[in-house]
């Protein structure tokens, strides 16, 4: 397996009054095809290491690779474009459009990225959303769809451009137990199954036990 991600000396600072380090000196390299868990208590930095990994933010210092590339010379356009065609994104809400269907928020990666014709992204983004056993739901919008159901929406939203990584923090924290253990299961099916590289961050330590790898997070460094 290669290196999807690198990072070296990965650091994050605020530039407030009194600066806040949100991460500090990180070095980690995320393999293809592994199923990883980044825990931590609450104000960690595991959240803002995930931002910085899915190029949602920019580092103070230290370097990021992607898909062999250095992140550093990206502009904002190269920076979206390797988001759209290289990285899903799950989080928490699942931040799902409420004026479109469950169908038409899967489409929305796909219209962004440009690459399908309008009829094969209508055809991939219901199928998709069928192989995540919701068929029957194709046109319903999200005020019609239970937690479960529109996080699942979302996981299939992540897959719209068939991206090699997913990144997802804490999937399963605003879902009960049953809502939690399915998300679960398709996420691990996208690593076995699909061969994709999961990066999740969780406070369910249950579940963390039960990836491939474990990165802890303490005062914005792997503890």
């Amino acid at each position: 397996m290669s290196a999807l991600i690198e990072t070296e000396k990965l650091t994050r600072v605020l530039p407030e009054t009194v600066p806040v380090t949100l991460v500090k000196d990180i070095t980690l390299a995320i393999n293809e095809r592994e199923f990883v868990a980044v825990t931590g208590p609450s104000g960690s930095g595991k959240s803002s290491l995930l931002y910085l990994l899915g190029l949602l933010d920019r580092p103070t210092a230290g370097t990021l690779t992607i898909g062999g590339r250095d992140a550093e010379p990206m502009n904002e356009r190269e920076r979206a474009r390797t988001r759209l065609s290289m990285l899903g994104f799950v989080f928490q809400f699942h931040f799902l459009l409420p004026e479109f269907t469950a169908r038409e928020n899967v489409e929305i990666p796909m219209r962004k990225l440009g690459r399908l014709a309008r009829h094969q992204m209508r055809e991939r983004a219901g199928e998709l959303l069928s192989s995540l056993g919701l068929g029957e739901h194709l046109d319903k919008r999200p005020d019609q769809l239970s937690g479960g159901q529109r996080q699942r929406v979302a996981v299939a939203r992540s897959l719209a451009n068939d991206p090699p990584l997913i990144l997802a923090d804490e999937p399963t924290g605003s879902l009960d137990s049953k809502s939690s253990e399915q998300v679960f299961a398709i996420l691990e099916n996208l690593v076995r199954e699909r061969c994709k590289t999961v990066v999740a961050v969780t406070h369910d330590l249950d579940m963390a036990a039960r990836m491939d790898r474990r990165i802890h997070i303490v005062d914005g460094k792997i503890g």
